[in-house]
């Protein structure tokens, strides 16, 4: 009762106002510093891996690097007939001039007929980099919008990066406020059904909403070391709802049932310090181990799982936070509080003059001088699905794991056939009006769904040799079976630099522009400029970098996965000084992420699910999905491992033989574990609702894997091999039961009990 955890509740519960209302200082505090000094958005150069970015690099250096592009498609409107070129070049005209007057526009482009002559085109390149285009474009937007208006013979619309961007955020920021009016009433629903009561229901969703709140603050402040790639708020948002609510249920929940088993001899400060000395220390382990597995993502090297894993750390270590210190103090008065309502209820039933007398035996029964029989066991499983798989693991647990293995590992067969693309454009969901116009403009000028840049860089007195060089190799390419369109070297003003830019007149995912990629990289390039001494070139553009970040992710799986087996292995050991259980929970979660990827694949990659969950299959999985889902499980599912084993190991140091102990732990958690995962499922299930594929995935392969951890991990193979090990389990450590029992914290102590 003298660690840090239990002082620290002691201290809450013992100064409840001073607690509650420092907490919500340092909500407002952390707000405030993070909008005060702002957010750090992630520049293009953070974005750059493999060879694309290497060549990115290269034009760079030469003031050569790709800038904002919008392109304004003016057609025929629907059902008109064919274009009116003279409307048509009016239209252009008048689009032209308007942009050139804004201060945002670089240059403006002749227009361009399509070959069919259904389509007229002007390209409109931005200041700036090419991140900062969507910042931008709301007045190159307007301007075309004055144009349509003028124009009514002709449809004129607006495409290009910065409009997508823009419409994909817009889109992204409905459907997150779609999942928040979901999640929220549903998770309060579910609190409502454990407690039946709405204030006990209402601390977890108060306290998880401010968590998140302080943690978008600081995010804001981590981004200046790990800059922001913009999807920060949204993991916040996915991970704080979801252990904020678990870690303060678990205490929530141990608190009323160490009330219970006390039959009122404990007051709600003694209450708090046992929940505080039992599953006060399961959440601070349970919040260090997602904190460490989360901080493998930087191993990744890669701006968009640095903002993943800074978010990730932020929002559960402000979550453990609470469950730390303003939890106990909503504790106590809470308690204080139905100490009140008992007791006026006491008052008016002693005072009312018509009450019966009890009956003898009752009466008797109140002179007996014998204590009160302890209230029962509450949190023993009584019944339900639990108790009966339960009693099947205990008659024959061999069997029951082997059934346990075998489907966990049909589930992961999948996982073979995996493949692994980048989730870009073509993947965006058609709902945004700026995908619709790519569409139109892509039909009408098939050359721009993808491109390939050329860069290469050399002396300045070889400028003119590297030119020769990239038109021949522009020549090869259009010769090839996958032919690209024809391009014209570009050299920067100090002659080291020298871009040429192809065509390819298929998207980026295709074969064909796969196949142009790979010849461009290893026949052309290095036939043409390879043999030049000095010369340095590489390759970039749309098909490049499709091609380039799932290549790398693939690079960093290993190094990942074996990290999180390392950190997984070690807080397994470090929390329960046991070996065994460490290589259990290594085991355990592979089979969890394994066969929760399966299922991913199993439905993403096919296209029987498409109705069900809305989307269309592009035949692959996101290449940040499985990354991501293997760290944040890795991290999650020890919050249930860390809880149900806590709760065998206390019931085993009570002196219970290790069998016994494991039935009873796990029945005894099954409830609260019950609940967690349901409120877990019910958050990352909204996020499987969302438009965007990829999110949808990540929402999706959460929502299985939380349910087969909680659901077949947890209840069957968990507790089947434990009981099949024995006291092996805590090698090699002495047996539990052979320790110093735990102190009996529900027996009244003077300095803690009213």
């Amino acid at each position: 009762m003298k660690n840090f955890v239990v002082r620290s509740a002691r201290w809450s519960a013992r100064h409840p106002w001073r607690a509650i209302v420092g907490w919500f200082l340092f909500v407002a505090l952390c707000l405030g510093a993070g909008l005060a000094v702002g957010g750090n958005p992630a520049t293009s150069e953070d974005y750059r891996v493999g060879e694309a970015g290497r060549a990115e690099a290269l034009a760079a250096e030469g003031g050569l690097q790709q800038r904002p592009l919008e392109r304004v498609l003016i057609t025929a409107p629907p059902g008109s007939g064919p274009l009116d070129e003279a409307a048509a070049d009016a239209a252009a005209r008048d689009i032209a001039e308007r942009m050139k007057r804004l201060p945002e526009v670089r240059s403006v482009s002749s227009p361009v007929r399509s070959p069919d002559g259904t389509a007229l085109r002007i390209d409109v390149t931005m200041q700036g980099p090419e991140l900062d285009g969507r910042k931008h474009v709301d007045p190159l937007l307007a301007r075309t919008a004055e144009v349509r208006e003028a124009h009514p013979a002709v449809r004129v619309e607006q495409v290009g990066s910065p409009s997508i961007s823009k419409g994909v955020d817009k889109l992204r920021g409905d459907d997150l406020a779609r999942t928040e009016i979901i999640a929220l009433p549903v998770t309060l629903l579910t609190l409502l059904f454990v407690f039946r009561s709405f204030a006990m229901a209402l601390v977890p969703l108060v306290l998880a909403l401010t968590s998140i709140v302080s943690a978008v603050g600081l995010s804001m402040l981590a981004s200046h070391i790990f800059p922001d790639a913009g999807v920060g708020t949204n993991v916040i948002l996915l991970i704080g709802l979801a252990v904020g609510v678990d870690y303060t249920l678990f205490s929530l929940k141990r608190e009323r049932e160490e009330r219970a088993r006390a039959g009122g001899r404990l007051s709600p400060h003694a209450a708090v310090e046992v929940a505080a000395a039992t599953s006060g220390r399961a959440v601070v382990v349970s919040g260090l181990a997602v904190a460490a597995s989360s901080a493998t993502l930087y191993l990744v090297d890669d701006v968009i799982f640095s903002s993943i894993a800074t978010a990730t750390i932020v929002v559960t270590l402000v979550a453990v936070v609470s469950s730390l210190t303003v939890l106990p103090a909503l504790l106590v008065k809470l308690g204080e509080r139905a100490e009140r309502r008992a007791a006026r209820r006491a008052r008016r039933r002693a005072d009312r003059p018509s009450a019966p007398r009890p009956r003898t035996r009752n009466r008797w029964k109140a002179l007996d001088p014998r204590p009160p029989r302890q209230a029962p066991d509450t949190h023993r499983s009584t019944g339900g699905p639990t108790t009966i798989l339960l009693r099947a693991v205990d008659r024959r647990p061999a069997a029951t794991l082997a059934v346990g293995v075998v489907a966990l590992l049909a589930l992961s067969a999948p996982l073979l056939g995996l493949h692994l693309t980048d989730m870009g454009r073509e993947t965006h969901s058609r709902t945004i009006p700026a995908m619709q116009t790519y569409d139109r403009l892509t039909a009408a000028y098939p050359e721009l769904k993808g491109t390939h840049r050329i860069v290469v860089r050399a002396e300045p007195a070889r400028a003119d040799e590297v030119a020769a060089g990239l038109r021949e190799l522009a020549a090869r390419a259009q010769s090839d079976p996958d032919p690209t369109g024809p391009g014209t070297p570009v050299t920067s003003p100090d002659r080291r630099t020298t871009l040429l830019e192809l065509p390819v007149a298929h998207q980026v995912s295709a074969p064909e522009a796969q196949r142009s990629l790979d010849r461009v990289r290893t026949v052309h390039l290095p036939r043409t400029l390879g043999q030049l001494s000095g010369a340095e070139g590489a390759v970039t553009g749309d098909v490049a970098r499709y091609t380039d970040y799932p290549t790398h992710q693939k690079n960093k799986l290993p190094l990942i996965i074996t990290t999180l087996l390392l950190v997984t292995f070690a807080m397994t050991v470090w929390a329960f000084r046991s070996v065994v259980l460490g290589l259990i929970g290594v085991v355990l979660n592979l089979l969890s992420a394994a066969a929760s990827l399966g299922v991913l694949v199993l439905t993403f990659q096919n296209t029987w699910a498409e109705g069900l969950l809305d989307f269309t299959s592009t035949g692959s999985i996101g290449s940040r999905v499985p990354l991501f889902l293997f760290v944040i499980l890795f991290g999650l599912s020890m919050d249930y491992q860390v809880f149900v084993i806590s709760r065998i190991k206390e019931t085993a140091q009570r002196g219970v033989p290790t069998r016994q102990a494991v039935l009873d732990g796990i029945g005894s958690s099954a409830g609260v574990v019950t609940s967690a995962a349901f409120v877990m499922v019910t958050v990352f299930a909204s996020f499987a609702a969302l438009h965007l594929i990829e999110m949808k995935q990540i929402g999706f392969s959460l929502t299985v894997a939380v349910l087969l951890d909680a659901f077949v991990i947890r209840v069957v193979i968990l507790p089947a091999l434990m009981l099949m090990l024995g006291d092996k389990v805590w090698w090699p450590a002495r047996a539990a039961r052979r320790q110093a029992p735990a102190p009996d914290l529900r027996s009244p102590r003077p300095e803690t009990v009213g």
